[in-house]
């Protein structure tokens, strides 16, 4: 049974071709990218070692050998976040003991005070599963008539994976799905991936499967929106991460002046402040 650390390595060896690290071409083969044995010269380590570690047969290899393959696949800073993180998880650290729960949805009243200071902008507190836990009355006047809210329990990373509504208000809807999809990895702990994709993986499909097999560190660019209105919104996004709680703070800010008049277009019908999600 492969790991998420040997799936990640295999993923970006398979992704990248000889010539980007100034290799000689072999000829033709039977996979494509980069050959096994061109890495583990690169790492120094064995084929065998690496064999082990992209089969998962090797869950612990040390910091050395991480940088080392780290550097032989010349990975960039989110790349290498994301390689120590699964090498963590992989090793077993945040393995349940317990039957997997969800992530908590309270927001702590601090948190739910910032927000509030932060109306009439648009902003919202979440977590890596995608769950919506609190938001100004900007975000909702945002999201109205798109579907998100027609859940209890609203959460991003469900409603872009299965509502048909979300390629239409997500006119970048493959790279929104890469960032929902990366997330899951980096959620506060193992049990929470695997209750989360419990849910999720029989609803998404190969969409989300796919995607979480890749491991693509998304580029995270402005946000387009298209309203059902007809409005196009165009938002930079600005995340507050709230280490303690395993939530973020997301604050959306119009890139443009038209976005800008959009927004408050938006807002004039809606009423009343900030609201929390138990």
């Amino acid at each position: 049974m492969g790991t998420p650390l040997g799936d990640f390595i295999r993923a970006k060896r398979d992704s990248t071709q000889p010539a980007d690290l100034g290799l000689p071409d072999r000829g033709r083969r039977r996979s494509p990218g980069l050959r096994r044995v061109d890495l583990a010269a690169r790492a120094g380590i064995s084929v065998e070692y690496l064999t082990r570690i992209e089969q998962g047969r090797d869950r612990n290899p040390s910091i050395a050998v991480v940088n080392a393959l780290a550097d032989a696949l010349s990975l960039g800073p989110a790349e290498r976040n994301h390689l120590r993180y699964l090498t963590k998880i992989s090793g077993g650290e945040c393995v349940a003991h317990t039957r997997p729960a969800p992530p908590p949805r309270q927001v702590r009243p601090s948190v739910r005070r910032t927000l509030r200071l932060l109306e009439p902008g648009i902003a919202l507190v979440t977590n890596r599963m995608g769950d919506v836990l609190a938001h100004t009355s900007a975000f909702e006047a945002v999201t109205s008539g798109t579907g998100l809210f027609d859940s209890d329990t609203p959460n991003l990373t469900r409603y872009v994976f299965t509502d048909p509504r979300a390629r239409s208000f997500f006119p970048d809807w493959d790279d929104v799905a890469d960032e929902r999809a990366f997330d899951l990895w980096l959620g506060p702990s193992l049990d929470t991936y695997e209750w989360f994709t419990a849910e999720l993986a029989p609803l998404a499909g190969p969409d989300l499967t796919r995607r979480l097999n890749q491991h693509v560190v998304p580029q995270r660019g402005d946000l387009r929106l298209h309203h059902p209105s007809g409005r196009e919104l165009r938002l930079v996004r600005e995340t507050l991460e709230l280490a303690a709680d395993a939530q973020q703070l997301v604050v959306l800010l119009p890139a443009d002046e038209a976005t800008a008049q959009s927004v408050d277009d938006l807002r004039r019908p809606a009423h009343g402040g900030l609201r929390a999600i138990s």
